[in-house]
């Protein structure tokens, strides 16, 4: 089994599209947010898709989730819990050493396109985000 490491995850966060790190919370929380390129001089505000303390041990990252499929998810799987400190229907908190590395990935990219997807369709155009590209 191989699991996720802190440098691995804040890559691949990273990577996504319009993907940044902030530290609203102060310096030891990784806040990883995504922003559509501006226009016309307007400032947005990102918005959340993963947040946590990426040198905790053990590391536990909490993902934006679809709430009809959140349950399941704890349900399934000992190292997902309800988000800590956060909106638990909205919310999964997880332990990264005890979840896969696939999972973990996967879970982060599902809810980079959840939020994403909440966005007004201009951005996600901005954004070039697949799953509407994909629609158009």
């Amino acid at each position: 089994m191989s699991y996720v490491g802190a440098d691995d995850l804040r890559a691949a966060a990273l990577a996504l599209t319009g993907a940044y790190e902030d530290f609203p919370f102060g310096p030891e929380t990784s806040v990883f947010k995504v922003k559509a390129p501006s226009s016309g001089g307007t400032q947005r505000a990102g918005k959340v898709f993963a947040l946590g303390d990426l040198d905790a041990e053990p590391m536990r990252i909490s993902y934006k989730c679809d709430p009809e499929l959140a349950p399941a998810l704890r349900q399934a799987n000992p190292g997902i819990t309800a988000g800590y400190h956060l909106n638990k229907r909205h919310w999964n908190t997880v332990d990264t050493s005890v979840v896969e590395q696939q999972m973990v990935l996967e879970m982060l990219e599902d809810s980079y396109d959840l939020v994403v997807s909440g966005l007004p369709k201009y951005q996600q155009v901005a954004l070039e985000w697949s799953a509407y590209v994909a629609k158009s």
